[in-house]
């Protein structure tokens, strides 16, 4: 079984926010491949399924950004899981817009959820970064992140989500180059 996290601030006042993209990819990822409804536990709310073969429970933590490691640390005992049983979606600053990468480890970026969940679990979970790219100076990074994506970025953002989903299986059985390639390759047509 694997726990794939959502990072985001809960509310309708932030559904469409840059920093709340790890809400948006998991959500899309539930409704391509018809996850149960969501229902509360561990501090935010779950749905289950499953990706190809493999079940996965996906988890959008309630406790905001800052406090996301409590929800995740919650879930992970609960099911008895590793940091390597965990991926965690969330936006990226460093990453040009609307593109993805993934890694293992390493660090936090300055990004508020990775840190509480490193904090709460060590630094040894999959991270599916989501770009949002740079405002260009530090001093305008909050109220970017903050920010709703812009409506020149919609489609793009839907057509990025829809392949996030569709590729998903790699994902699950473990093919994070396949998983990047193919979602690349699915944005240029």
């Amino acid at each position: 079984m694997q726990l794939w996290v959502g990072l985001g601030n809960p509310g309708p006042e932030y559904a469409l926010n840059r920093h709340n993209a790890g809400f948006q990819a998991v959500d899309a990822i539930a409704e391509v491949h018809g996850f149960s409804a969501p229902k509360k536990a561990f501090q935010g709310w779950t749905q289950d399924g499953r990706v190809g073969g493999d079940k996965v429970v996906i988890l959008k933590p309630g406790t905001y950004m800052n406090e996301s490691g409590r929800s995740v640390r919650a879930a992970m005992d609960f099911f008895k899981l590793a940091p390597s049983d965990i991926t965690v979606f969330h936006d990226e600053l460093d990453i040009a817009p609307l593109t993805l990468k993934v890694k293992t480890g390493g660090g936090t970026a300055g990004q508020n959820g990775l840190k509480s969940i490193v904090q709460h679990i060590g630094p040894d979970f999959r991270r599916v970064r989501i770009g949002i790219g740079h405002p260009g100076h530090k001093d305008r990074v909050t109220g970017h992140v903050l920010s709703n994506w812009h409506k020149t970025e919609v489609e793009p953002l839907s057509d990025l989500l829809g392949a996030i989903a569709a590729e998903a299986d790699w994902l699950a059985k473990g093919d994070d180059v396949r998983f990047m390639n193919d979602v690349a390759l699915r944005m240029q047509n």
